[in-house]
């Protein structure tokens, strides 16, 4: 496969991980002039419209970055047609858009952390989650541009 030109990044309901994901990736884009398209979404509806957690726009904050604008989605099947790679957060996320009939998607925990899921923080008890769910998707999206982008970061 040649290097993607868009990465597509899939949680569950998109107020969490992949908001966080797409704005490190669009972080280390930019920091490194890297012309690719990075957008994030979730597979349930449950949160359509909505702007990410609380704790994640803390966490994103602490690290000087801002995704309070971004609004929730749920992905469609043009997103499969459309992006170069859908990258899932965990195997729950891998399975159902393998159901969609996602070709080009890969679990973000292979990249870092041996195959991992990224935990679903919204679900944990206190703050201290997001921030371990932070320096996980921020080390494996750097990993993932140097073995997809053969970029080192």
């Amino acid at each position: 496969m040649s290097k993607p030109q868009s990465i597509l990044f899939v949680c569950l309901g998109n107020i969490c991980r992949s908001p966080l994901s797409e704005e490190i990736a669009k972080h280390y884009a930019h920091q490194y002039g890297l012309e690719i398209q990075v957008d994030s979404c979730g597979t349930g509806d449950w949160h359509v419209g909505e702007a990410p957690c609380a704790d994640s726009i803390k966490i994103a904050q602490q690290h000087g970055l801002d995704i309070s604008h971004q609004k929730a989605r749920t992905i469609t099947s043009q997103d499969i047609q459309d992006y170069d790679l859908i990258i899932a957060l965990d195997d729950n996320n891998l399975r159902d858009l393998k159901a969609m009939g996602a070709q080009n998607v890969k679990k973000l925990g292979r990249y870092a952390h041996h195959g991992e899921d990224v935990p679903d923080p919204y679900f944990f008890d206190g703050f201290e989650g997001f921030e371990a769910v932070y320096t996980m998707i921020d080390e494996s999206v750097k990993a993932l541009f140097a073995q997809e982008l053969d970029t080192t970061i």
